[in-house]
């Protein structure tokens, strides 16, 4: 018997990647016995995304379109949770192309009772070094599982030890609206909000989130030096509202950062003549680490040439974050 399936995609202006991304759907889901559907949430598309997606999907699969003013991923996401009807949902970027045999994968250890699935998600490099560098942060940061992919669990103990995002994420769709519900962000713009590590914590709270490289996909990342820097400083605003929290591996970090960000931003106004040094010393510091690793010529150079960038981009994001708590506080205390 089919089992109903949701996909929840989010799209703001990705009408080049959209086709790619319902195809592989598609081919995935017609590989699988799920009755799926496709809820395409339109958050303030400029670029015709949504009758692009509609003339892609054609009559392939049910299609939903939510349209709205864009709200951010986590607004969409929501809209899209709740105009869902599957008892499952799938939740899927517009970038993101589901490998072929990822949902019948997934589809036989749901009936073994294995309800949350993660997506192993491969970033695409292909001569982007942008893809690479974030290729390298990635693995880097969670090398106990990329030393050795496998067919693993985690709970909440050792949720910070995995790779784990809504990019591909798959659970029931109950929990996931319970979860979506119980989310509590430090910002009250959601935009800024980290919209999937508490989310997330909050599910492995409950059940264990499952992660294979057989339940997997391909991620596009951008391939643009202004648009790896708005997304790093994005990421360090959202990275400080998902682990500046006492649960986080990350936290002390987080709390660390201020301090010795200030330090370095005072030394840096007084002798102007450190900065090439410290972007230097960051930028081999990031080499070796990528070499010892044993990333290839062409992805340690990527890493080592853009580590300091997004050092300083993803700190500017953090410190970003900082001031809108800092300002959304005063206004509920006011």
């Amino acid at each position: 018997m089919s089992e109903a399936l949701s996909v929840v995609m989010p799209v703001h202006n990705e009408a080049p990647h959209l086709r790619g991304t319902i195809d592989a759907l598609v081919e995935s889901v017609g590989r699988s016995n799920f009755s799926a559907a496709l809820v395409l949430v339109d958050d303030g598309s400029t670029d015709g995304s949504a009758e692009i997606a509609t003339a892609a999907l054609g009559d392939r699969l049910p299609l939903t379109v939510v349209a709205q003013p864009n709200v951010g991923r986590f607004g969409a996401r929501r809209a899209g949770l709740e105009e869902a009807q599957g008892t499952w949902v799938l939740l899927l970027d517009a970038r993101v192309r589901l490998q072929p045999d990822s949902l019948s994968f997934v589809q036989d250890r749901l009936a073994a009772g294995e309800k949350v699935w993660n997506g192993h998600v491969n970033v695409e490099t292909g001569g982007n070094p942008y893809g690479a560098f974030w290729n390298v942060l990635v693995e880097l940061a969670w090398r106990d599982y990329f030393a050795e992919p496998r067919t693993t669990s985690f709970d909440a103990e050792s949720f910070d030890r995995y790779p784990k995002g809504t990019t591909c994420f798959l659970s029931p769709r109950l929990l996931m609206l319970e979860a979506i519900g119980m989310f509590r962000s430090g910002y009250a713009n959601l935009r800024y909000a980290n919209d999937d590590t508490p989310v997330l914590r909050w599910i492995a709270q409950r059940e264990r989130i499952h992660l294979s490289p057989s339940f997997a996909c391909e991620y596009t990342p951008r391939a643009a030096f202004r648009t790896f820097v708005r997304h790093s400083v994005h990421r360090g605003t959202v990275f400080l509202d998902g682990h500046g929290r006492p649960d986080s591996r990350f936290f002390p970090f987080a709390v660390a950062f201020f301090p010795l960000s200030t330090v370095l931003a005072a030394a840096s106004f007084r002798r102007p003549a450190l900065v090439p040094a410290f972007a230097a010393t960051a930028a081999a510091a990031a080499g070796a680490v990528a070499a010892a690793a044993g990333r290839s010529a062409f992805e340690t150079a990527s890493f080592a040439a853009l580590a300091p960038v997004y050092a300083v981009a993803h700190g500017a994001g953090m410190w970003r974050g900082l001031a809108l708590l800092a300002r959304d506080r005063s206004r509920t205390t006011a």
